[in-house]
């Protein structure tokens, strides 16, 4: 029997005895089983220790809840569809499919070699058209319940693809390709909309540079065109996302303020402007209305100018008047379109154009605002800074007051006009020079001159009827198309008659057609699939060639893996209202605003559409950390990979879980992959030697005792670890007893049946993070069946108070050995621990008692001379100190740490502790070892205190 640890050769035994007895397969009657799901990845080709983390983590958890006899239900699948794999299928001159199909079976391969426990039954695959349908499917039930508009919106365009860019595929031209290759082949875990902004620009912002912006493929400078595009509205789900993020108590509080503040909820009001002169140009009399929105109110005196963006209502309807009036020849020579640029040429000129280079251009129009207070006219204009999408798509421009408005109205020589000084008189604010931001008193405001900028703001809303209480939200309709091939067609076709006409569910789904080298989208050049009838008339119609953003796919998956093969339905219903929600649901927190909000916009619209009574997908989230190698995150562009191969399946598990905090980043260095090595093959030293030996002992000792309720403690303590998913505190602990077993051994002959369930006990508290080397122990020590369906280990005794036990004992041989150190004492031959008299722990008792009641009454002190009465008038103690050293000492107690003695131990039990751990002591001081109680005299009975025995050695 070899003494050496086989990862290779064990982990392949063990994944064939799970595969055959189908460990991991959910039953179909289970009720209401703990769902832990890892964010699925996208078909890169090859696993990363992003992955192996992510995955090493929902693995842990899910065994160790399986062995706490949960049934589990913990599923695989596959993020398939996406740019990069269509990128890289054109690099290497295939088909995206056949390139997708390898990298999911060369995965696959790796998460089995890695020995995760998934129920493969439940597998899916996101590009499979018995996966897609359903995207199309639901797809028109929000169509039919109002979710989905199809209108204009402007995106990056590349003239030598001919396709729509997401931000991601839009670069610097000095930036290196080498990135952008990266996320063409998927080296990242995610696909193209997870990388930055998608082409509704919802993250990130690639035009944020003095760099040119081209396309990562060919470098053609990159432009923006306006298109009809697919949106669901998730905007109609604003209030409720962002209201709902205080009742996920489960979620990281990081990850939910970012949603917060992407969500961007606005308090304010509404202002509404009348605006004349709009008829001139739109050859109409009648004036218009124009609505804006601020979070200041109060500013409204200040306000100079109104603008609104190149894309509202109003803008178009003065670029209409002036193209009319220029058709006609009727330009006013002095003041019309061939004095100063017209709102049509600006519209034109930046409608295509990205808002960062727009900047804060504008052109003043010959419309007129009316001050809705003042009925002051002020000058309108259309300004690239405003965007069409946020607020109302209008401002009332207070230059004064907000920084934005003060960079225009100084580009373009308008008023500056302060309405708000501060409080504080010695503050001076020159507007002319830069905004006040800041709250503060109301001054050239009319009767409300004086007022707090607060109060004066809600008198106004009050008082006016063209101001009303608001709220607004930055977030954006979900653009949902991709001029692309690699993704789900949008199941609708497009009739000269009816318009746009969804296909009808028999027909679902519309499958992708056979795969064309093209420029641009290969949908376009499919000829015969573009070829259809209309539903409804009959008549030839066209097919959408847009395909859906792969954020539809990864919204509702953790649905279809509750039922993979149901026919005739996306999910289970009555399934999902049962089992839902995910109660642990991990991944990457760049995750944390587009997947995880679109999950639970879609979750929230199919419960309106009386599919899910859940409104919340997820119970518990969890963003773990990054892996990083020499200070920076691993990638293979930086050549600082690591493949999860090179150090085994059970030494790169164990290593990434025991390393940090799930959360937390940290450094793979060879040092610490060494430590997850050396645990291995200790554990399996110490089973094959004890199997080998037979040489254990019958009758029980003393200090078999102190073993006894180290092992019951461990078994608390790591259970606790796993429940808060501290892994790396349970590998610690699981070291720690490891240590102790040794010691154990080496001091003395072993007791049987206490050192093979300290054996025992290891194998199943290191099952979950080291599922093989679990397992072989189990086998070698003959467990009952396998490790992984064995029962979760639990202490013989009460082991509550464990920890106050083995902080006892840590602290007493530290001392010893601090004693030792200092007095120079090559070998003690005597070494006396003497607990203190029962009194003081009566006294500390009351401390504890009097500092808990503080806590929860607020009061704050303790009363010592109450505590010395109390003690004094005990007549079951023998007290050998009078009231003043009493006194003394409650004192002393009540001002440690606030209050906290340090201990919960009674004298009795404080020296039945030491009793059983005094062989540490004399395991490594070869000394004899008393432990007493204090007696009346002697110097050591004032010493001794509860929780720190004093210490005598000869």
């Amino acid at each position: 029997m070899t003494s050496h640890y086989d990862h290779a050769q064990i982990q392949e035994f063990w994944q064939y005895v799970w595969e055959r007895d189908d460990v991991y397969e959910l039953d179909e009657d289970a009720a209401d089983p703990t769902y832990v799901l890892g964010m699925f990845p996208y078909t890169s080709g090859t696993l990363h220790m992003g992955h192996v983390r992510n995955y090493a983590i929902t693995d842990a958890y899910s065994r160790y809840r399986r062995m706490q006899g949960d049934d589990v239900l913990h599923p695989m699948g596959w993020d398939a569809f996406g740019l990069p794999a269509e990128n890289a299928a054109f690099e290497r001159k295939t088909d995206p499919e056949s390139w997708t199909q390898a990298c999911i079976r060369r995965m696959r391969e790796e998460l089995e070699t890695m020995g995760f426990g998934y129920d493969w039954s439940r597998e899916i695959t996101t590009c499979e058209p018995d996966y897609y349908r359903w995207n199309q499917w639901l797809f028109k039930r929000l169509y039919e319940a109002g979710l989905v508009e199809y209108e204009a919106a402007a995106v990056n365009w590349c003239p030598d693809c001919e396709t729509v860019l997401a931000d991601a595929q839009v670069v610097d031209r000095e930036d290196e390709r080498s990135e952008s290759s990266d996320r063409a082949s998927g080296d990242a875990a995610s696909s193209e909309d997870e990388q930055g902004a998608s082409s509704d620009g919802e993250s990130g912002d690639a035009a944020n540079s003095d760099g040119e912006r081209v396309c990562w493929r060919c470098e053609t400078p990159v432009g923006r065109r306006e298109l009809d595009q697919w949106f669901f509205t998730i905007t109609d789900y604003a209030e409720e996302l962002h209201d709902g993020l205080d009742e996920l108590e489960g979620w990281p509080d990081g990850v939910r303020e970012i949603q917060r503040n992407w969500i961007g909820r606005q308090e304010g009001a509404r202002i509404t402007f009348e605006v004349t002169g709009v008829g001139d140009a739109a050859g109409s009399d009648e004036g218009d209305l124009v609505d804006v929105f601020s979070t200041r109110p109060e500013t409204i005196y200040g306000a100079t100018y109104l603008a609104v963006s190149p894309g509202h209502e109003l803008a178009r309807s003065l670029a209409k008047g002036d193209e009319e009036r220029t058709d006609s020849g009727s330009a006013d020579e002095s003041n019309g379109p061939a004095a100063r640029e017209t709102v049509a040429e600006y519209v034109e000129t930046v409608r295509e154009r990205d808002p960062d280079e727009v900047g804060f251009s504008g052109v003043e129009t010959d419309a007129t605002a009316i001050h809705p207070l003042t009925g002051e006219e002020l000058p309108v204009y259309v300004a690239g800074y405003v965007l069409d999408d946020v607020g109302t798509g209008a401002v009332m421009g207070v230059p004064g007051h907000n920084e934005r408005d003060h960079t225009f109205a100084r580009e373009h020589g308008l008023p500056i006009e302060r309405v708000i000084v501060p409080e504080d008189e010695s503050v001076e604010t020159d507007v002319e020079r830069e905004a006040y931001t800041g709250e503060g008193i109301l001054e050239n405001s009319g009767e409300y001159d004086g007022l707090e900028s607060e109060t004066a703001g809600e008198r106004l809303v009050t008082a006016h009827d063209a101001l009303e209480d608001d709220v607004t939200y930055r977030l954006r309709d979900w653009l949902i198309s991709r001029q692309r091939y690699w993704g789900t067609p949008i199941p609708m076709v497009h009739c000269e008659d009816c318009g746009r006409v969804p296909v009808p569910d028999e027909d679902l789904p519309v499958e992708l057609p056979e795969f064309v080298r093209t420029t641009g989208n290969p949908l376009d050049a499919a000829e015969e699939w573009n070829r259809t009838t209309c539903p409804e008339c009959g008549d030839p119609a066209r097919r959408e060639t847009d395909t859906m953003d792969t954020f539809v796919d990864s919204s509702w998956y953790y649905l279809r893996f509750l039922s993979p093969d149901l026919a005739d339905a996306p999910f289970d219903t009555d399934l999902a209202n049962e089992w839902l929600p995910i109660d642990v649901y991990v991944g990457g927190d760049e995750h944390a605003i587009l997947h995880l909000l679109y999950t639970r916009f879609f979750t929230k619209a199919l419960a309106d559409l009386d599919l899910l009574e859940r409104r919340e997908p997820i119970r518990e989230l969890m963003s773990q950390g990054t892996v990083l190698y020499d200070g920076e995150k691993m990638s293979s562009s930086r050549g600082n990979v690591v493949a999860p191969e090179e150090y085994g399946a059970e030494t790169t598990r164990l290593f990434v879980l025991s390393a940090a905090h799930p959360e937390q980043d940290f450094e793979w260095t060879a040092n610490n992959v060494r430590g997850a090595y050396d645990l291995q093959q200790t554990l399996y030293r110490m089973a094959t030697a004890f199997v080998e030996a037979g040489d254990a002992r019958l009758e029980r000792r003393e200090h078999d005792d102190y073993v006894a309720r180290e092992i019951d403690r461990t078994i608390a303590a790591v259970t606790d670890e796993y429940e808060r998913f501290r892994f790396h505190r349970a590998a610690t602990e699981i070291q720690e007893l490891a240590r102790l077993l040794r010691r154990y051994r080496e001091y003395d002959r072993p007791q049987g049946e206490l050192y093979r369930r300290g054996l025992l006990t290891l194998a199943a508290l290191i099952a979950p993070m080291a599922p093989h080397l679990g397992e072989e122990l189990w086998n070698k020590l003959r467990g009952e069946g396998l490790a992984v369906e064995a029962d979760w280990p639990e202490p013989d005794r009460d082991a509550s108070a464990y920890q106050r036990e083995r902080q006892l004992v840590d602290r007493t041989l530290e001392d010893v050995r601090d004693i030792v150190d200092v007095a120079a004492i090559d070998e003690p031959e005597r070494i006396e621990l003497v607990v203190a008299r029962e009194w003081k722990y009566r006294a500390a008792e009351l401390v504890d008692e009097a500092v808990t009641a503080d806590d929860a009454d607020g009061a704050g002190t303790v009363d010592v001379d109450a505590i010395v009465d109390r003690v004094l008038a005990d007549e079951t103690l023998e007290i050998d100190a009078d009231r003043a050293a009493v006194g003394a000492f409650v004192g002393e107690l009540a001002a440690r740490d606030g209050g906290d003695s340090g201990h919960a131990l009674a004298a009795d039990r404080e020296r039945a502790i030491l009793d059983r751990a005094s062989w540490l002591v004399t395991d490594e001081f070869g000394a004899e070892v008393t432990v007493r109680r204090a007696t009346d005299d002697g110097e050591q009975a004032t010493k001794a205190r509860p929780g720190k025995p004093a210490i005598q050695i000869s």
